[in-house]
């Protein structure tokens, strides 16, 4: 498609993937109750075992209004996301074919559950972080947590951690996509593993080695079984190519010396 084409696609799936967002904050709307329950528990439990006051605070009187849209529209982003992760995948591959772009259903079935997944680790994760993070308070003070802070903060730790474990899916969807080769994310290992390493290193603020390694090992995993996904996507592209007397994807002929 020319550029302006495309732009237009990409207004077209952004507005869809907005609505969806829409109606699943309306839905949040109604679960706030038991939610904020559960944000605020990892706070509960520090202030009784310090027997000390830790709580959440609303400074504002629209404080307690605009912390409920703001978790309607975080609970919209988590129940949408089989939605807009389908938005994306169709933006992403518009030029493959029927029985490619069927893959969509398994993208989106793969997708989702690796975006929970990565939400709920950011979740096992959080009560260790909170606890540490009010284990500077000193001794006979208060500490009253701003409750938007206190959002903002669970908000990006569990959207860092599921978009973290969407990238290597959005490696096959480039790969399948015709952008990304796997000869490139094969090269590109040892930068993968080491961004893994680091970025969770950032995000658990636990000074524990464990805590790290149940990040950043599932993320490393994640990224070869992609490439070994890509690995094979490719060499069944490559095959289609020689039968058609094409080059291969590195440009090279099958009859060649170490091409087979």
């Amino acid at each position: 498609m020319p550029l302006r084409a495309h732009l237009v696609e990409l207004r077209r799936r952004v507005f869809l993937a907005a609505l969806g967002v829409v109606v699943g904050a309306v839905i949040g709307w109604f679960l706030y109750d038991p939610v904020f329950t559960a944000l605020q528990q990892p706070i509960v439990r520090v202030a009784e075992e310090r027997d000390s006051l830790i709580a959440l605070n609303f400074s504002g009187i629209a404080t307690s209004f605009d912390m409920r849209v703001k978790v309607s529209f975080f609970l919209g982003v988590i129940l949408s996301s089989p939605w807009w992760l389908y938005q994306f995948w169709a933006f992403v591959t518009p030029g493959l074919t029927r029985r490619e772009r069927g893959y969509a259903f398994g993208f989106v079935g793969v997708a989702v559950p690796l975006f929970l997944a990565g939400a709920f680790m950011a979740w096992w994760v959080l009560p260790n972080a909170v606890r540490l993070l009010t284990e500077f308070t000193p001794t006979g003070a208060t500490n009253l947590i701003d409750a938007q802070t206190y959002l903002g903060f669970v908000m990006r730790i569990m959207l860092a951690f599921g978009i973290a474990f969407l990238l290597p899916v959005v490696m096959v969807a480039l790969n399948f996509a015709g952008i990304g080769s796997a000869a490139t994310w094969r090269k590109s290992w040892r930068w993968a593993v080491l961004l893994s390493f680091v970025f969770a290193a950032i995000v658990t603020p636990t000074p524990d080695a464990i805590t790290m390694l149940a990040v950043a090992v599932p993320m490393s995993g994640l990224y070869f079984l992609a490439l070994g996904v890509c690995v094979l996507h490719d060499r069944r592209v490559d095959r289609k190519r020689v039968a058609a007397g094409l080059p291969r994807l590195d440009g090279t002929m099958s009859d060649e010396p170490g091409t087979a």
